[in-house]
């Protein structure tokens, strides 16, 4: 890939990834804090300034390399505190907590889905168009791939807070402990390609539904 091909690509996702992984955490912030956990709103991470959530590895290096190769995208952010002692009722809490941030990039993926769809609608074939319909494509997959990724059942990502919550407390707390090595077993473990068979979900999904709005439209 040369570099033109890098810059083009990086301006069509960038916008689309910085959106996912913010309106990520600070959906995480949001139900913690109405759980009674106010310490994202104390240190200013329900800001909807990227700057405030970006993690140099995850949120740049990471999916930059990935796309830079034509590797499957994932990548993630500065995970939002959560004091779990003080929250209302702890063990649900930590699962919706959880459950926030991939809800929010599914929501997200609609909300691109209708921008894809609206652009599509006008046709008025100006090169801006084209680069909003690519960058609404990149927003689909990204917002599924965000939240696809952070539902494995791996601390500290989205999956592994969900089951901590759901087993019982000792075990709960037992497993969480695998949380300092979370990211590393993660990244391990896509090198080797244990998560192809996420990818390939992922990209087959939103490529059926991109493929039937572009046919409907385009026809």
């Amino acid at each position: 890939m040369d570099f033109n091909e890098i810059l083009k690509k990086i301006s069509i996702y960038a916008i689309p990834v910085l959106c996912a992984v913010t309106l990520h955490e600070v959906a995480h912030g949001w139900m913690a804090r109405y759980f009674g956990d106010r310490t994202a709103e104390l240190l200013g991470r329900l800001s909807l300034n990227p700057l405030r959530h970006i993690d140099p590895l995850g949120t740049l290096l990471v999916p930059g390399l990935l796309l830079a190769i034509g590797a499957p995208l994932f990548g993630w952010a500065k995970p939002v505190p959560v004091v779990t002692n003080v929250l209302r009722r702890p063990r649900l809490a930590l699962i919706v907590v959880a459950l926030a941030g991939p809800a929010a990039n599914m929501l997200m993926a609609l909300l691109w889905l209708a921008v894809l769809v609206f652009v599509l609608s006008i046709r008025s074939g100006h090169t801006l168009d084209s680069w909003i319909v690519l960058m609404a494509q990149a927003g689909i997959l990204v917002n599924v791939l965000l939240a696809a990724f952070n539902l494995l059942p791996i601390p500290p990502l989205d999956g592994g807070r969900v089951l901590a919550g759901a087993l019982p407390p000792r075990l709960g707390t037992m497993f969480e402990k695998i949380s300092p090595f979370g990211m590393m077993i993660v990244l391990v473990l896509a090198v080797t390609g244990a998560f192809n068979w996420l990818w390939i979900a992922a990209y087959g999904t939103t490529d059926r539904v991109v493929s039937a709005v572009l046919i409907r439209h385009l026809a």
